[in-house]
């Protein structure tokens, strides 16, 4: 099936599945088998999922924990295949998945700057251009010669931001990229995001802060036990999922978004 120029993203009857055990040694799992008792299940993650994103389009994603998002997020940027249906995407692909994704905690900041980027797509000449330019924004100061071993899940979370919107891709991906760091540095990512999709690139947006999707988003998908269960305009969609009660979270979102 071919699918029109301006298609970004296409995800047609996908579905994966994983397998749970129950006890980790050989001993427990004799042993559980001998009394009868179940030693692995498994369940789907993503399950018959279908749906089209035209370039440039902005569509938050979300769902209850659980619910399937990041593993699709993880198929549509290649990390992981479907075991039915079909994936494709056109163009460069770039975001933040998972904090600390791609990155080697052996190395320094500096030098996984270059190792992510690469990982991304970006040459070493590409990176090196850019490369001021991600150390400003990621603003870890001294820690940059450090191993990122040693780096907290807020440090991790600047470098693989930083890097990320470096890149020059046609499709953006952010799991929870809010989910970690401090205040000032939340609204820095707003703020960049909202200049990524005003660029005219595809982003999809994985947050359970309604607040940021109604700024960012201008579509919403929302997935129920790895299925669609709803596909259409943001604020329905928030209805949808009944995020218009108000959390913490989204409170403290308005109040960053408040001046973007």
């Amino acid at each position: 099936m071919s699918y029109p120029a301006d298609t970004s993203i296409v995800v047609d009857r996908a579905t994966k599945s994983f397998t749970l055990r129950y006890h980790r040694t050989f001993k427990q799992v004799t042993v559980a088998m001998l009394k009868g008792h179940q030693v692995s299940d498994t369940f789907q993650a993503v399950d018959d999922v279908s749906f089209t994103v035209e370039q440039g389009e902005s569509v938050g994603l979300m769902g209850l924990n659980g619910s399937g998002k990041s593993t699709l997020l993880k198929m549509i940027n290649g990390v992981m295949k479907p075991d039915s249906g079909r994936v494709l995407t056109r163009g460069r692909i770039a975001g933040l998945i998972a904090t600390g994704a791609g990155f080697h905690p052996q190395l320094t900041g500096r030098e996984n700057v270059y190792l992510n980027a690469a990982v991304l797509g970006m040459t070493e000449r590409e990176t090196a251009r850019k490369f001021d330019d991600i150390v400003e924004f990621a603003d870890i100061g001294r820690h940059l010669d450090s191993p990122v071993g040693n780096y907290s899940s807020g440090q991790f979370a600047r470098l693989g931001f930083a890097v990320a919107v470096h890149v020059d891709s046609d499709i953006f991906l952010a799991d929870e990229v809010l989910a970690v760091g401090d205040k000032p540095f939340k609204k820095k990512c707003l703020e960049r995001m909202q200049e990524i999709r005003d660029s005219g690139r595809t982003l999809l947006y994985v947050s359970h802060a309604a607040s940021s999707v109604r700024k960012m988003c201008d579509r919403v998908i929302v997935l129920e036990s790895g299925k669609v269960g709803y596909d259409g305009e943001v604020g329905p969609g928030i209805r949808y999922l009944k995020y218009d009660a108000g959390t913490d979270e989204e409170e403290q979102d308005e109040e960053l978004g408040a001046d973007i």
